[in-house]
């Protein structure tokens, strides 16, 4: 997938301005498919120039004037064409993981904190998945909204958003538990012997030199 594609989907919800193509991608798209504005109104241009898009200039009085774009012709001709092909499986690269894999060899303090950072933030973007799905079905209830929606795609994706948001929170939540739980035990014994008596190796031994220069 190119980001022609994702830009090309973004507009069949009507016309767009870059600014309002970026605003969308912010708060919708970006779930799957991540761009900086720069990047979009290259692409703007692009699929201008190659016609798989249409653009309509509006003056404005009180404002600088701005350029609308809608999906032409044969920008829904190419997004049938990349329907039609097979989709490639997508792959995790996070080096938070790489972290966890390696937290028993190494200090796990920093892993957990920035394990819960990541999970406050899933939790914040639950939060805007959850009000961007009920603005989308207004009063509709869901199961409803699925059936009959006029524009379901969006839906979709946002949904999945909020699942897998979901699905990191708790897996975060779990995941700092577990270290947390780990580390505590590893204190405890760390300070005990093996039957539960504080140490009698270096500790008795520095405690038996100072009483005898003591003396």
């Amino acid at each position: 997938m190119a980001l022609r594609h994702a830009v090309l989907a973004a507009l069949l919800d009507g016309e767009y301005s870059g600014y309002q193509l970026a605003k969308a991608f912010g708060v919708g798209v970006a779930n799957f498919w991540h761009a900086l504005p720069q990047q979009l109104y290259a692409e703007l241009a692009k699929l201008e120039k190659e016609g798989l898009i249409t653009g309509r200039q509006v003056v404005q009085e009180t404002r600088p004037n701005k350029r609308l774009f809608r999906v032409s012709d044969a920008g829904l001709a190419e997004l049938e064409d990349f329907v039609s092909a097979p989709s490639k499986a997508s792959f995790i690269r996070d080096d938070l993981l790489v972290k966890v894999q390696a937290a028993d060899s190494v200090e796990a303090g920093p892993v957990i904190d920035q394990l819960e950072e990541r999970a406050a933030a899933a939790q914040a973007r639950i939060e805007l998945f959850g009000e961007l799905l009920r603005r989308m079905r207004g009063d509709t209830d869901e199961a409803a909204f699925l059936r009959r929606g006029a524009r379901i795609g969006p839906y979709l994706t946002c949904m999945r958003g909020l699942a897998f948001e979901e699905g990191h929170r708790d897996w975060c939540r779990r995941t700092a538990d577990v270290l947390r739980e780990r580390q505590t035990a590893r204190g405890k014994t760390g300070s005990t012997g093996t039957d539960g008596s504080a140490g009698t190796g270096t500790t008795g031994t520095a405690g038996t030199g100072s009483r005898k220069r003591r003396n």
